[in-house]
C-alpha cells in the first residue's frame, strides 16, 4: 500500500477537524443552546395563538354589553344578571364562582388561583345603566385549562366580563423547567339587577 503523501496527510488531518469540530457542536452547543432557544421559541409561538384566541374572545365584549343594555325594566330578574343584590355580595359570588370554575377544570391540567381581590362596586354611569361589580383575579394555569376557564366565564350566565388581561410565563419556572404554567392576571366583572322601586303608596294614606 502507498505511503500517503504530506499533501493527503494534510486534506485528511482538516477532514477530521471539521468531523471534530461538528461532533462538537452536536454535544455541547447544539445541546445546551441551539436546542433551548427552539422550544422557547415555540412555546412563545404557543403564547402568541392562545392570546390571539383570548383577545378575539375579548373583542365580543361590546356586544354582550349591548345585549345587557337591551334588557327592560321588565327583565330585571333575568339571569343575565349576578344573582346578589349588594356589592359586596356579588363580590364574593364572582370569586366563588372563578374558584368553582378553576376546580371543575383541575383534572385537564394544573390550574389554581393565586389571588382574588374585590374592588369597590362601581355606581351605574352614564354609558352603564347598571351597579358594576369587579373582582381582580390571579391565576397559574396551563394553556388548555385556561382556555377552558376563560371560555366558561364568558360564555355562560350571569353575563360576566373579562378585562385587562395579561399572560405571561415566570422566567424563573420556565429556566426550572420545561412547560411551567402561565402566569395570568385579569379583572372579572358582571352587572347587578337594578334595585326595585320603592312601592307605592297606599291608597288613603298619609301624605
Amino acid at each position: 500500500m502507498k505511503t500517503p503523501g504530506p499533501r493527503e496527510r494534510r486534506i485528511a488531518a482538516v477532514f477530521l477537524l471539521l468531523l471534530a469540530l461538528a461532533l462538537g457542536y452536536l454535544l455541547t452547543l447544539h445541546g445546551w443552546l441551539v436546542a433551548p432557544l427552539r422550544a422557547i421559541d415555540a412555546e412563545m409561538d404557543a403564547l402568541r395563538d392562545a392570546h390571539g384566541r383570548y383577545l378575539a374572545a375579548i373583542a365580543e365584549k361590546p356586544l354582550l354589553q349591548k345585549r345587557l343594555a337591551a334588557l327592560g325594566a321588565g327583565q330585571a330578574a333575568s339571569a343575565a344578571f349576578l344573582p346578589e343584590e349588594d356589592g359586596a355580595a356579588a363580590n364574593a359570588g364572582l370569586m366563588q364562582r372563578v374558584l368553582d370554575v378553576t376546580a371543575a377544570q383541575a383534572r385537564q391540567g394544573g390550574c389554581e388561583v393565586t389571588q382574588k381581590m374585590p374592588l369597590p362596586t362601581l355606581p351605574a354611569g352614564a354609558g352603564e345603566p347598571y351597579r358594576k361589580a369587579v373582582v381582580t383575579i390571579g391565576l397559574r394555569c396551563d394553556i388548555e385549562p385556561l382556555a377552558a376557564v376563560l371560555y366558561e366565564l364568558e360564555h355562560g350566565t350571569p353575563y360576566l366580563f373579562v378585562d385587562e388581561l395579561s399572560i405571561y410565563r415566570n422566567p424563573v419556572a420556565a429556566q426550572e423547567r420545561a412547560g411551567a404554567p402561565l402566569e395570568v392576571q385579569f379583572a372579572l366583572s358582571g352587572y347587578l339587577r337594578p334595585a326595585r322601586p320603592a312601592a307605592a303608596a297606599a291608597p288613603g294614606a298619609a301624605p
